[in-house]
């Protein structure tokens, strides 16, 4: 019998599928008829999907599907602008496709466009799965200090890294006040704080066809 010993802050091909560290809390977390209280994520699932230039990002408690799970999705609609710019806080802004019955696409962003390359989501479809929980991030920043470069077939560990932190209010878009002198704003949005890193591995449940 052998087994196989891994050495180095890069050994990525010892990495299983979905390991890796991180967080995400809030000190206060507002959803609907669900949740109004501390909240802490305490993820051991970390995945990578990549399809061309984006990539969905899912920090995640327990490797169930995202359906019946609690996490934060990162989306990011362009890989290579990002990784020009590790190391710095980026802007986030709502999805432009996100908007609540009645409300025009990319209406929720109001004054600032949702042209942000990064998109934050936390789900709560675990804890809150008969309310259909998903704030989505309305401000706030990300930094990456590292990012996969998307590719599936990738063998350095060094390009296969994502680390990051995130600072951002999230909300739910169904809320938005649409008369009066607050038309257009988001209430009851919340602080949710986290970080990231984790070395891509292909194969499920991290994709769904890998």
């Amino acid at each position: 019998m052998g087994f196989a010993l891994c050495a180095g802050p890069l050994a990525a091909s010892c990495v299983s599928v979905g390991e890796g560290t991180g967080s995400a809390k809030s000190e206060l977390l507002v959803a609907h008829d669900c949740w109004d209280d501390a909240f802490d994520l305490e993820p051991d699932f970390f995945a990578a999907d990549p399809f061309r230039d984006t990539m969905h990002i899912r920090i995640q408690r327990g490797s169930d599907l995202l359906e019946f799970s609690d996490g934060v999705v990162i989306l990011i609609d362009d890989v290579p602008t990002v990784r020009e710019h590790l190391g710095e806080a980026l802007d986030v802004t709502l999805p432009k496709g996100v908007a609540p019955p009645g409300v025009p696409v990319g209406g929720v962003c109001g004054d600032q466009p949702c042209s942000a390359p990064v998109h934050v989501a936390l789900y709560l479809l675990d804890s809150c799965h008969t309310q259909n929980i998903v704030l989505y991030a309305t401000e706030g920043t990300i930094t990456f200090t590292e990012l996969f470069n998307g590719d599936p077939n990738e063998k350095e560990a060094d390009e296969k890294l994502t680390e990051g932190t995130f600072d951002v209010m999230v909300g739910d878009p169904r809320d938005i006040v649409l008369d009066g002198p607050d038309a257009g704003t988001i209430p009851n949005q919340s602080h949710l704080s986290g970080d990231f890193r984790f070395f891509f591995q292909r194969g499920q449940p991290a994709q769904p066809f890998p």
